[in-house]
């Protein structure tokens, strides 16, 4: 199977955008682990396909991170997501709705070559998340690593975990991001934050992510980040996030509010790829 493919990144996060609307598309899992492999296949985080819409939207998204499994949302692939269809010409509007697992985001190119998106309402409650605990809690402690460990709990379409550290440079991201991860409280595996407050409007972010393991940034992990620092009021409503690959711009007035993201997204090579048989039948 030949696909035509487009190589994009959101600070240094990166992914693998197939039109699945011009093109016919059936992709397994090794297929999206092959695509995603840096050394046999193209080499992502994760795997977007743009489709036609199923509901009253413009485009249908979805996304599949480097191990196969598909997710709900991809805060940094969103930005990625209007930047292609704009520059495919698969639509001429700047502001778009697109329909996701979890809902509908609304991108937004801006005319400096920049991204917005209304990333919807963070959701609390454990069963949105899905965390288990008794009731929704500011903060929660959860067993890993052999210590107790502080996190805020956030839905941003999928599910992360937040906790802030005095120095990120030092913090357990590969050692206890994937214990965090696979946790037994979260039965769909979660997103695992390290946030370092710098001020009120700054702070510095690595993120271990679902599937994918550290990303140099994660725009869903941003949102959520800001928003369990404004929760414990550590954090004002519009904030800078310093990720390895980046910054991004995160702004939330407060419970039952969208987060708003705004942030680059770029195209880094186009082509055409062959998908071996054998990769598709094992």
């Amino acid at each position: 199977m030949k696909l035509k493919f487009t190589k994009m990144q959101g600070l240094g996060n990166d992914f693998v955008v197939i039109d699945a609307i011009n093109q016919i598309i059936s992709l397994t899992a090794n297929d999206i682990r092959f695509l995603a492999d840096r050394h046999f296949g193209i080499g992502c985080d994760q795997v977007l396909l743009v489709e036609e819409a199923q509901s009253n939207t413009d485009f249908r998204y979805r996304i599949f991170n480097a191990d196969g499994s598909e997710v709900e949302q991809c805060g940094n692939g969103a930005r990625c997501f209007v930047r292609f269809v704009h520059d495919h010409a698969l639509t001429t509007k700047n502001e778009i709705r697109v329909e996701t697992a979890k809902g509908t985001i609304v991108p937004k190119l801006e005319d400096n070559g920049e991204v917005t998106v209304n990333m919807g309402v963070p959701r609390f409650d454990p069963i949105d998340i899905p965390f288990t605990a008794e009731k929704r809690a500011l903060t929660y402690f959860l067993e890993a690593n052999q210590k107790q460990i502080e996190i805020s709990v956030v839905s941003m379409g999928n599910p992360h975990a937040v906790q802030i550290v005095s120095n990120l440079e030092q913090a357990p991201v590969l050692s206890e991001g994937p214990l965090i991860e696979s946790h037994v409280r979260f039965p769909n595996r979660v997103n695992v934050g390290y946030m370092q407050i710098i001020d009120r409007k700054h702070i510095k972010l690595r993120v271990y992510e679902r599937g994918a393991g550290e990303t140099l940034a994660c725009g869903t992990g941003a949102c959520a980040a800001v928003v369990a620092g404004i929760q414990r009021n550590r954090l004002d409503s519009y904030v800078e996030v310093s990720t390895r690959g980046g910054k991004l711009k995160i702004s939330w007035a407060g419970e039952n509010q969208p987060v708003w993201m705004t942030g680059p997204a770029k195209t880094v090579f186009e082509g055409i790829i062959e998908i071996p048989p054998e990769i598709s039948k094992n």
